[in-house]
């Protein structure tokens, strides 16, 4: 085994990609950057997508150092603020959008409120991607095979989905409301394509569970002022029991790259407890085929972001 650091670590093969345009949420470190890299890497023009500016233009300038001569660019997202994901969606300046990996988010982070009122983990992981999603869906459809790829977790198997407790309504409790988030991912990926089904467009959206693996979500951002004892164990956590940050890309890159991969796919590693292991379809989630539930996922979704999918550019 390589004892290079993770980030240099290759997840493994993907195929040329030449000529597409991938939109990568959460770029500038973990399994994004390795992702968005990893395309780089292969052809594509990758547009990382972060939250901090100055994150990102380290992140940027990395990826430009390891990968020479790579097709890159820092674009501003916040999606704790749908004002900012509106933003980002006007001021796309491409004419279409061949892949979006909804990959940034937040994990067992303490309560808070985004900037429009929701709790913090169901408004940035599910909240924010549905509607960057639908805001670029003009731009999706305008490519010849588009792609959405939303990263969910292998924790969502323990949600106990409570569609009046969404949004922290009455009791909040950390690794509920994580894994409850997590599940909204992997319904609003199965709904979606559905509904391309129905509206007779080329989209495919897949879903993902990356396993356990190395990255800032439970020590960065929200998490980095929960003291010093917080960030010791949860680094030792990760450090002893979590895989290499490339390993955890590999499910992105699957999803995101291999041809023939057909729409409503679900992918996971093939190791205990989808933990680890390489990347494989999983068709026996209950989520997959909880369409009722989803649906209303969906309708709640709307009205809370105020985002309306249109089927036709």
């Amino acid at each position: 085994m390589s004892h290079a650091p993770d980030g240099h670590r290759s997840p493994g093969p993907v195929p040329d990609q030449t000529a597409q345009l991938a939109v990568v949420t959460g770029a500038n470190s973990g399994i994004g950057y390795v992702t968005a890299r990893e395309l780089a890497r292969h052809g594509v023009q990758v547009v990382l997508a972060c939250r901090s500016r100055e994150r990102g233009a380290d992140a940027l300038a990395r990826l430009r150092t390891e990968v020479p001569g790579a097709h890159a660019e820092l674009r501003l997202l916040d999606l704790s603020d749908l004002k900012s994901v509106r933003r980002f969606a006007e001021e796309w300046s491409h004419g279409r959008l061949d892949l979006l990996v909804n990959n940034a988010g937040v994990a067992m982070v303490p309560f808070s409120r985004t900037a429009d009122g929701f709790e913090s983990q169901f408004g940035i992981n599910h909240l924010g991607a549905f509607a960057l999603t639908g805001l670029l869906m003009p731009y999706l459809l305008a490519a010849d095979d588009p792609r959405v790829v939303t990263v969910s977790s292998e924790g969502q198997r323990f949600a106990r989905f409570d569609l009046t407790n969404l949004n922290a309504e009455r009791r909040y409790r950390t690794a509920f409301a994580y894994v409850q988030s997590k599940r909204a991912n992997l319904y609003f990926a199965m709904e979606l394509q559905r509904r391309a089904d129905a509206a007779g467009v080329s989209l495919r959206s897949m879903a993902v569970a990356p396993g356990l693996t190395r990255s800032n979500v439970l020590t960065g951002g929200a998490n980095s002022d929960r003291g010093r004892l917080y960030a010791l164990l949860t680094r030792l956590l990760v450090r002893v029991a979590f895989r290499p940050t490339p390993d955890g890309a590999r499910t992105s890159l699957y999803a995101a790259t291999v041809p023939g991969l057909p729409g409503g796919s679900y992918v996971v590693p093939d190791g205990p407890f989808q933990l680890r292991g390489k990347p494989v379809l999983r068709d026996r989630e209950r989520a997959i085929r909880d369409a009722p539930t989803a649906r209303k996922l969906w309708a709640l979704s709307e009205r809370l972001t105020g985002v309306r999918y249109r089927w036709r550019t």
